[in-house]
């Protein structure tokens, strides 16, 4: 069984050297033996990552979510492909050579991913070389046979969005395949990362993805507290999910909105664009920015709550729990929008479950996996809250999701603001007696975002990985729009929201 492999030998187990999960070091037979196991069904993949000498993988048992790291060492710059068996984990393996330089053996698809050719070098985590060339032509896949033609889309669109190229092969109207290029907002975080002093990376964390800047500042806050073995101050952790569930509600209002305006439904965007600009205004009066960026650090929190703070979030939740009635009615009895998203860009739950996909996406597909409840942090396993209930797959399972999760955060905030401990905001943080290892996974509006991390005895982080659940949704928007019409990509799209920047890195 998976990751009882010493311990079938009778030995005990070795202490685990990545707080708060384990982490084992392999041998490549260990290595596919676990690749084995996530293709049986029997683990869910969260990522795969390299630090230049090791790669290192991320699973959980599909049964309790107890997450586990393996480390392979590549002292001859090669490890056995995760991608060759099991298919999510493609891009982060195409990632890993790009960046390191290590060639993963068996890899399916050997083509560049984030590097377009436009850096100047080669492997710049890695062995660095030169290179001469301004760009690369990309080879994308052909479409054979009449009357299949190919439609280019992007990466600059007719909306201010992120940069991304679409290649639609096409029967007429209908999409055979879809096929993305990604990589347009490469920011060298994995470089930025090494060597800065846990401040300095908190801020870079913070930019990963600015509509997620609550939610990577928790996951990387909570990965270096784990690491130095500390905890935030109880205040911190409360005001930590508050922040973290504003954050949920202003993105899920401004999304439910977009797609509505996607199908030409223009009067739900401007609702729910009331609704979102509330939200953002509250976290600007009272936490100092509308997207409360930076307010999350190491340690706890940067700002406070005050009272007359908890009395305006009161007001405004009472406000949002009585405009979203009136928003369902409107999106539900409106049957020309209807005509749009039911039975539109449909997800199988099998794909979802293959993906290990998380959020919105994930549970309208049936896999119902919350990082707040199936691998639990606090203070959310002591707030009651009730996941979506839509599983049918498709854009309108994607709304009704949002709109349950709209519910759920209502429900939460009022807890917090009712149960709000009174205290200190932030703990000291120092550097440690030795290196060490810290990883969280925390509960993005999108889903699940992994952090690991390794501090030096200086108190710099030495390296860094940061998942977003973009990695792991990207690819099934390809597989939801296969025999749609051209036409609803933008509402197929609108639905996923998949981050750019967060995947691009």
């Amino acid at each position: 069984m998976l990751f009882n492999l010493k311990r079938e030998t009778g030995e005990a187990p070795p202490p685990s050297a990545c707080r708060p999960f384990a982490r084992e070091d392999v041998d490549p037979g260990q290595w596919q033996g676990a690749v084995r196991e996530l293709v049986e069904g029997k683990a869910d993949f969260f990522s795969l990552w390299s630090d230049g000498a090791q790669v290192y993988l991320a699973l959980a048992d599909r049964e309790t979510y107890a997450l586990r790291i393996l480390a392979l060492a590549c002292p001859d710059r090669r490890f056995p492909s995760v991608a060759g068996l099991h298919p999510p984990a493609l891009r982060l393996e195409r990632t890993i050579c790009d960046l390191y330089g290590l060639d993963a053996e068996g890899l399916p698809d050997k083509r560049p991913w984030l590097d377009h050719g436009r850096w100047g070098l080669r492997h710049p985590c890695g062995d660095a070389e030169p290179l001469a060339t301004a760009s690369e032509p990309y080879a994308f896949l052909p479409a054979e046979g009449a009357p299949l033609h190919q439609i280019p889309v992007g990466p600059v669109h007719a909306g201010i969005i992120e940069p991304g190229h679409f290649r639609f092969s096409a029967n007429g109207e209908v999409v055979v395949r879809l096929e993305q290029r990604l990589g347009f907002v490469h920011k060298g975080i994995d470089s930025l990362m090494a060597g800065a002093p846990i401040e300095r990376a908190a801020k870079i964390a913070a930019r990963v993805s600015g509509d997620s800047t609550v939610a990577y500042s928790l996951a990387f806050a909570r990965a270096v507290e784990a690491a130095l073995g500390v905890e935030a101050p109880p205040r911190a952790v409360w005001l930590r999910a508050l922040m973290a569930e504003l954050e949920r509600l202003a993105n899920h209002f401004g999304d439910i909105g977009a797609i509505c305006n996607d199908a030409a439904f223009s009067l739900m965007l401007a609702q729910c664009g009331l609704v979102r600009e509330r939200l953002l205004r509250s976290a600007a009066a009272c936490f100092g920015h509308r997207l409360m960026m930076d307010r999350i650090a190491p340690g706890g929190v940067v700002a406070d709550l005050a009272e007359d703070g908890v009395a305006a979030l009161r007001a405004l939740m009472e406000w949002i729990a009585a405009m979203t009635p009136r928003l369902i009615s409107l999106y539900g009895d409106t049957t020309s929008l209807q005509d749009r998203t039911v039975a539109t860009g449909v997800l199988s739950e099998a794909l979802a479950r293959q993906y290990a996909c998380g959020g919105f996406i994930g549970r309208a597909s049936g896999r119902a996996f919350d990082a707040r409840r199936a691998i639990g942090y606090a203070p959310y396993e002591e707030l009651s809250f009730d996941l979506g209930a839509s599983t049918d797959g498709d854009v309108d399972a994607r709304v009704w999701v949002r709109f349950d999760e709209v519910h759920a955060s209502i429900q939460i905030v009022e807890q917090i603001l009712d149960r709000l401990p009174h205290g200190p905001i932030r703990g000291e943080i120092a550097a440690p007696a030795a290196s060490c290892e810290g990883a969280a996974l925390v509960e993005g509006f999108r889903g699940d975002i992994f952090v690991w991390l390794r501090l030096d005895t200086e108190g710099r982080v030495e390296r860094a990985h940061l998942r977003d659940p973009s990695w792991l949704q990207w690819p099934l928007l390809e597989a939801a729009i296969r025999g749609n019409i051209v036409a609803d990509f933008p509402l197929c799209n609108k639905s996923f929201n998949c981050s750019y920047s967060g995947h691009d890195l």
